[in-house]
């Protein structure tokens, strides 16, 4: 299935034949303070920069509604974010991973985000497109 944004991303992880739960890091787009004058003014035009994770959750695909529910979720709970990436966890003989079995996948995620890895997650902005990066 091509995912091209969130609710095709929600129908995909639904229809595993083992139970999901979606690790989801939302990251800020920020300057860093030693950049130069060309990364400022890529920054300036929407590119360029560095991802800051500010908040992260795992919920089971079928706690999500859509992308909606997930942006309100995520608007509560206050930091403000670009970018949202998600990855799937899988389930084993029909039981779906708990929240505590998310956690260490979650923080290597943050890491990887960190460092600059985004190859194994997709990414969605603010209206739940998917982003590419080059």
């Amino acid at each position: 299935m091509n995912i091209t944004d969130f609710a095709t991303l929600l129908k995909a992880a639904r229809g595993q034949r083992e139970p999901q739960r979606l690790l989801l890091v939302f990251a800020v787009a920020e300057l860093p303070s030693d950049a130069n004058q060309h990364e400022q003014e890529r920054f300036a035009q929407g590119q360029g920069g560095a991802l800051s994770p500010v908040l992260c959750v795992d919920k089971l695909a079928d706690e999500l509604s859509d992308f909606a529910a997930l942006l309100d979720e995520a608007e509560a709970a206050g930091p403000t974010w670009d970018l949202v990436f998600a990855a799937g966890l899988s389930g084993r003989a029909g039981i779906a991973p708990s929240s505590d079995e998310a956690e260490q996948p979650l923080k290597m995620m943050v890491g990887a985000i960190q460092s600059g890895s985004l190859s194994n997650f997709l990414a969605f902005d603010r209206q739940g497109q998917v982003v590419s990066f080059y």
